[in-house]
C-alpha cells in the first residue's frame, strides 16, 4: 500500500473531540489533534522544512472568510469551540510559554482577548492530559475529558513502531468531567477504567455525545446532560469519534475508520488490544441522534476528519488531505450531506482543521499552521463567514 505522511496535528483528534499524540507516517489518516485528539506530539514523518514558510493569515483563495484574526501565538492550540452566547471560546493547548507539558483546557472571552500578552484562565487541573472541551448550557460550566485521575503525569506516548505504522494511544484513564469557570470540578460524568472522551453538547442543551470503548470497540454513545441515560449509537467495527450535533440537534456528524478487508479488521483489532488505533483511512458519516439512518458522506480516501455542520444543517465542513499527493497538507472543505458539491474552504500549505461555526452562524473558528514563521506551532484563528 502506498504510504502517506500524516502530520501530528491529527493527534489532536483522538483525545480531542476530534485526540492523542504522535508522529505520523502511514496511509492517509486525526482530535485529534486531535487528533485532537484531539494530544500533540511533533511528527517524525513530516518535516516543516519541506513546507513553504509563510506569514499569511488569510489566503486570497479563501473567499468564504473575511477579517481573519489570529487568537493564539505559540505551541499547539486546537479544538476551539464557542460558548452558547458566542462571547467566549474554550480550547486546549500545550503552549510551552505557559509552562505546559501536556494539553490543558483554557477559556477566554473574545472581546478584548490578547493571548499574545496574557495567559487566559485554565479550567483543567494541570495534571495528566486533557482533550475535547465544550461549553455546557448556560455558559458557566465546561465539559472536558482528562486523564488526571490516573497518576497525574503526562501519559506515555508510544515509541515509533518498527513496522513504521503511525498509531494513536487510546488512554484508558480518560474520563469526562464538568468544571466551573474557576477550574473547580463540579461533576464527574464518567468514572470507569477505559476510554471515555471526545464529548460535545447538543445545541438544544439536553444531550451529550461521546466516544467510549465500553462495548469493546470505539463507538459513539449519547447521555443526558447530567450523565444519565447512556445509549450506544454506533455499532460498526472501527473507530467512531469526533462527533458533533446538527444545528437542530436531530443529527450527528462524525468520522470513522471502518476497516473492511480481513487484513484491515485483524490489524484494527490487534492494535486496539494494545490500546492503539491507526488513523490511516477515515471518512465522514452522519446519522440521526438515535443512530438510525447512518449514511457515509465522503468517499475520498486518506484522512477526512474534524467535521462540523454548516449553520443550514445541509452541509458539513471537515478537514482532509485527500487532495495532497504527499499526504501532509490538510485543509478545510465543505460538502453537501449527499456527498455532492465538494468545495475547498482554506488553503494553508500545511494544516487547517477543527472548524466550528458560531451559534449565530456569522463566524468560523479553526486551527492552522499559517503565520507561524516556519515553526511547528498550530494556532487558533477567527474569521467572519461569507456565503
Amino acid at each position: 500500500m502506498k504510504k502517506f505522511l500524516i502530520p501530528v496535528y491529527l493527534v489532536f483528534l483522538l483525545s480531542a473531540c476530534n485526540s492523542p499524540s504522535g508522529s505520523p507516517s502511514g496511509s492517509p489518516s486525526g482530535h485529534n489533534h486531535e487528533g485532537h485528539d484531539h494530544d500533540h506530539d511533533h511528527e517524525s514523518g513530516h518535516s516543516h522544512a519541506e513546507a513553504t514558510v509563510s506569514n499569511i493569515t488569510h489566503y486570497p483563495e479563501e473567499k468564504n472568510l473575511t477579517n481573519v484574526k489570529q487568537l493564539t501565538f505559540g505551541g499547539d492550540n486546537a479544538e476551539a469551540y464557542f460558548s452558547f452566547d458566542d462571547e467566549m471560546i474554550v480550547f486546549q493547548t500545550n503552549n510551552p510559554d505557559w509552562s505546559l507539558e501536556c494539553d490543558q483546557i483554557f477559556y477566554t472571552r473574545l472581546n478584548g482577548a490578547n493571548m499574545d500578552e496574557e495567559i487566559p484562565p485554565m479550567i483543567s487541573t494541570g495534571l495528566g492530559r486533557t482533550t475535547c472541551s465544550y461549553f455546557m448550557p448556560g455558559d458557566t460550566t465546561i465539559l472536558f475529558a482528562s486523564t488526571h485521575m490516573g497518576d497525574g503525569s503526562c501519559p506515555h506516548v508510544p515509541a515509533p513502531r518498527e513496522d513504521g505504522k503511525y498509531v494513536w494511544p487510546i488512554y484508558e484513564d480518560y474520563n469526562i468531567f464538568v468544571s466551573d469557570l474557576n477550574g473547580n470540578i463540579i461533576d464527574t460524568l464518567t468514572n470507569r477504567q477505559g476510554y471515555d472522551a471526545e464529548a460535545t453538547v447538543s445545541p438544544n442543551g439536553d444531550k451529550i455525545v461521546f466516544t467510549s470503548d465500553r462495548s469493546g470497540d470505539l463507538e459513539l454513545f449519547t447521555m443526558d446532560i447530567d450523565g444519565s441515560n447512556v445509549k450506544q449509537i454506533t455499532f460498526g467495527l472501527g473507530y467512531d469519534g469526533g462527533a458533533f450535533f446538527s444545528p437542530d440537534g436531530s443529527k450527528l456528524v462524525f468520522r470513522s475508520s471502518r476497516p473492511k478487508t480481513t487484513e484491515e479488521i485483524e490489524e484494527y483489532r490487534s492494535l486496539l488490544e494494545e490500546g492503539l488505533v491507526m488513523p490511516t483511512n477515515m471518512e465522514i458519516y452522519v446519522c440521526d441522534v438515535d443512530g438510525s439512518n447512518l449514511t457515509q458522506v465522503t468517499d475520498l480516501g486518506k484522512a477526512n476528519w474534524a467535521p462540523y455542520f454548516h449553520p443550514s444543517g445541509e452541509k458539513i465542513l471537515f478537514s482532509s488531505n485527500h487532495h495532497s499527493d504527499r499526504g501532509y497538507q490538510f485543509n478545510i472543505f465543505m460538502i453537501n450531506l449527499d456527498g455532492s458539491g465538494l468545495t475547498q474552504i482554506t488553503h494553508d500549505k500545511t494544516f487547517d482543521a477543527f472548524p466550528m461555526f458560531s451559534f449565530d452562524g456569522k463566524k468560523l473558528i479553526f486551527s492552522s499552521n499559517r503565520n507561524n514563521n516556519g515553526t511547528r506551532d498550530t494556532n487558533i484563528f477567527l474569521a467572519d463567514w461569507v456565503e
